[in-house]
């Protein structure tokens, strides 16, 4: 029951709905915005919503240690917890634990198909079915055609999705007359879905630029509160 109610409240329901019922098996989306706004607590809403579905999650780091990874999770996860007023709730982070690897990686000399292997050992060889890729802190100055090419096939093969956190830097505009993120723009037709999350009076606002094929759709009702950085509807 407490599991239940921890799905059906779920704002990621909301935002599952808005682009047409999620991202699917095989594509990649990108959550981008510039450093300090909260992309790092949506990847990790996602990856929860997934874990309290009894689902496994695989979470990529290229820039922080496990021990601070961990410490995102337990803060979102009671703070969703006392928003909604739930106890006891031991079991239910028992749960997540066990579904949720995290493994570490640098940029620096190590190529896609030596992260692609490691997660392939992980999911076939370490029998650790996940359907969710969380990858934070990639930089996408370094991401090329070819590199995410390799990606979506490796996703598509294993059955997986994934979500990358993205930072946006330098001078105004950081996007182009389309919406589409000029750090992102030729790696835009592999991109199933791109959000901007941009910072508006007291939150953070999502915007869709891209949703499967179509460019810019209808915008979304959902905002990231900036004193608990949660998710919520407008």
């Amino acid at each position: 029951m407490l599991k239940d109610e921890f799905i059906s409240k779920s704002p990621v329901r909301a935002l599952e709905k808005s682009i047409k019922g999620g991202l699917g098996k095989g594509n990649f989306g990108v959550i981008a915005s510039r450093k300090g706004i909260g992309k790092t607590s949506v990847l990790v809403q996602m990856a929860l919503d997934r874990l309290i579905q009894g689902e496994k999650v695989i979470h990529v780091s290229f820039n922080a240690h496990t021990s601070y990874i961990i410490s995102w999770y337990e803060n979102i996860f009671d703070e969703i917890a006392r928003r909604r007023k739930l106890e006891d709730l031991g079991e239910l982070r028992d749960q997540l634990v066990r579904n949720r690897v995290i493994m570490n990686f640098t940029q620096e000399g190590v190529s896609v198909e030596q992260i692609t292997r490691s997660l392939k050992a992980m999911i076939v060889e370490g029998g650790f079915d996940a359907k969710t890729v969380i990858v934070d802190g990639f930089d996408f100055s370094r991401g090329t055609v070819e590199r995410f090419q390799k990606v979506r096939a490796f996703l598509a093969e294993m059955g997986l999705e994934a979500w990358y956190s993205c930072t946006l830097s330098g001078e105004e505009p950081l996007c182009d007359k389309n919406n589409v993120p000029i750090l992102l723009r030729e790696l835009l037709p592999l991109i199933s879905v791109l959000i901007v999350m941009e910072p508006a009076r007291d939150y953070i606002h999502f915007k869709v630029v891209k949703d499967h094929e179509t460019l810019n759709p209808r915008d979304l009702n959902l905002k990231l509160d900036t004193k608990s950085l949660l998710i919520a509807e407008n």
